[in-house]
């Protein structure tokens, strides 16, 4: 499936989530995705998004091992869905929107949790996420950059 689609997939379900433990799970994907993403930029990508990209891919991760991995069907996975990312400009600004919607959604679950656990869970897995949302900023930087480069040329 094609990153774009698949980004508004994980937006709509992390926005129709309605518990924490679905939050948390949204979440992890939402990780799990930016993380295919990056990689896919980092090895097929333009040249001047790698080393972002690669960047990006070790962000979502340690995005995704802070928090508990949930049990998902590989269907389920949106991440393993990823065939395609056809527009990597449009793909990173979904990106980016979708990483900030994950950041909202953690500091709401972390504002309600009762439960230290949950709550530096979360406290880690938005400092992930902010960083992660930083290197799709870069990278839209960077390709914003090189378009007005081939424009005058």
């Amino acid at each position: 499936m094609e990153a774009v689609r698949l980004i508004l997939a994980s937006r709509r379900s992390l926005a129709d989530s309605d518990s924490g433990a679905r939050t948390l799970r949204e979440v992890w994907q939402a990780q799990a995705l930016a993380q295919a993403i990056g990689s896919r930029l980092a090895v097929s990508g333009p040249p001047e998004l790698r080393g972002e990209a690669l960047g990006l891919t070790e962000l979502a991760g340690r995005g995704c091992g802070v928090l508990d991995t949930p049990d998902l069907d590989p269907g389920e996975l949106f991440a393993a869905r990823l065939t395609e990312l056809d527009d990597a400009r449009e793909a990173l600004l979904g990106l980016g929107s979708l990483l900030g919607e994950v950041g909202i959604a953690l500091v709401g679950l972390a504002s309600a949790s009762a439960d230290q656990g949950t709550y530096w869970q979360c406290m880690e897995a938005i400092d992930a996420a902010d960083e992660s949302r930083d290197r799709v900023l870069e990278m839209l930087r960077k390709l914003a950059a090189r378009e007005g480069v081939l424009r005058e040329g």
